[in-house]
């Protein structure tokens, strides 16, 4: 026999503070949830590490249990008390009701890359649906299907990740190949050139009202390619054609997204693509791995609404980790961009975000916030040993972010 508690519930409060036993599993929950016509969904802001409130149904409660996800039931009188506390002025913490579910795509190769993908990863253990899409559907005009777009670890400067040593491997062939195909079959002398128009393409999906989240290099060398539009900064080399001369006088800095002022590294041998990464690579970095940990910035759920989203967490202080693009450099970001976190005695931001249009944009630096130092061919992680990661869950946030009903932002 039921509970008499069960029997008389009206909802079933998910806790995500250090009590919940999967994390990442919850968010599955709640996406899912949405994606199945409910939209009674509470995401509680700043309470017990962001909980969500959802209307009790026998099934969903048997899913949760099932997960392992740690629950309560709570009574129709408990829940109007508990969210007249979050609701009140006195409180920090703010109810944002969830009413949609966001059509999800992973811009990604269809080759197979040698390293895997933070996003596929938890999205996969989440049980989250998604849809692959690359250059070509972009080009088609698929942009419109979707509502929350992921960038894959993407070079668009359409230098292949400037990963010389890699040139004989066949991953890199077949990624090189593919591209050249889809940018010759498309008008496109170069692939510099196809990436350019993809991000123009993406940049006018945020204007008209998307979500968009990368990682690693897919965030720098976004800007890069919008602020290079009308130059050549890939050398002979990688194209056959020099570059332009005085780059630095040819950037257009007002068409980038978040960065602003920085300097353009041409040459084909050095991994990087621009000092808009803080920590260009891991030999000169300033700080040893078991010290490595970045902030997150607190935000008052009731005036700054978005970044409260973003940032909910049980942890405050995370574990850093690397990638090609690990942090960004304090003196390259925009003034108008929201730091969401940072290490100020290094002087790195390591997540942020912006609003552009009627849409948003968050870029999150490094590769695996499970995986310290990601290598090629190195073996995916298993977020079975993880369900609990704090770094994940920062992802997981921008998923959910677009689903929130967004009131006004107070000035």
């Amino acid at each position: 026999m039921l509970n008499l508690d069960v029997l008389n519930a009206k909802s079933i409060l998910i806790p995500m503070d250090n009590s919940q036993k999967n994390h990442l599993k919850s968010y599955g929950i709640v996406y899912n949830y949405l994606k199945n016509g409910q939209n009674e969904i509470r995401w509680c802001l700043n309470y017990l590490g962001g909980s969500f409130i959802v209307n009790y149904d026998n099934d969903l409660y048997g899913k949760i249990i099932s997960q392992g996800i740690t629950c309560t039931i709570l009574k129709d009188q408990e829940t109007a008390i508990l969210l007249n506390e979050l609701k009140s002025i006195e409180s920090n913490s703010e109810v944002v009701i969830l009413n949609k579910f966001a059509r999800i795509a992973l811009y990604s190769p269809s080759s197979a890359s040698p390293w895997d993908d933070a996003v596929s990863l938890a999205l996969r253990y989440a049980e989250i649906p998604f849809e692959i899409i690359y250059d070509q559907d972009i080009l088609n005009g698929r942009l419109v299907e979707f509502d929350w777009i992921h960038l894959h670890h993407e070079d668009f400067t359409g230098q292949m990740g400037k990963m010389f040593t890699q040139k004989d491997q066949l991953w890199y062939q077949n990624q090189l190949i593919e591209d050249r195909n889809v940018a010759k079959s498309n008008g496109f002398k170069k692939v510099s050139q196809l990436k350019n128009k993809i991000t123009l393409m993406l940049k006018s999906f945020i204007i008209g009202g998307g979500y968009m989240f990368a990682m690693c290099t897919a965030t720098d060398t976004f800007d890069i390619s919008l602020a290079s539009s009308d130059i050549d900064i890939v050398d002979y080399s990688l194209d056959g054609d020099p570059t332009s001369d005085n780059i630095s006088n040819g950037l257009k800095f007002q068409e980038t997204l978040a960065f602003t002022n920085f300097n353009i590294y041409t040459n084909p041998r050095v991994n990087e693509f621009s000092d808009i990464d803080a920590s260009p690579n891991f030999s000169t970095r300033k700080i040893q791995e078991d010290l490595d940990y970045f902030e997150l910035n607190d935000f008052s759920s009731k005036n700054d609404l978005i970044p409260s989203m973003l940032n909910q967490n049980h942890e405050k202080i995370i574990h850093g980790f690397m990638g090609q693009t690990t942090t960004f450099s304090i003196s390259r970001i925009k003034p108008n961009v929201i730091i969401l976190a940072e290490n100020q005695k290094l002087e790195e931001v390591k997540y942020l975000y912006g609003t552009l249009g009627k849409g948003f944009f968050c870029f999150l630096g490094g590769h695996d916030p499970e995986d310290y130092q990601h290598f090629v061919n190195e073996e995916h992680t298993d977020l079975s040993l993880h369900k609990n990661s704090p770094g994940y869950r920062l992802i997981l946030n921008n998923i959910l972010f677009p689903s929130a009903q967004k009131k006004k932002q107070k000035t």
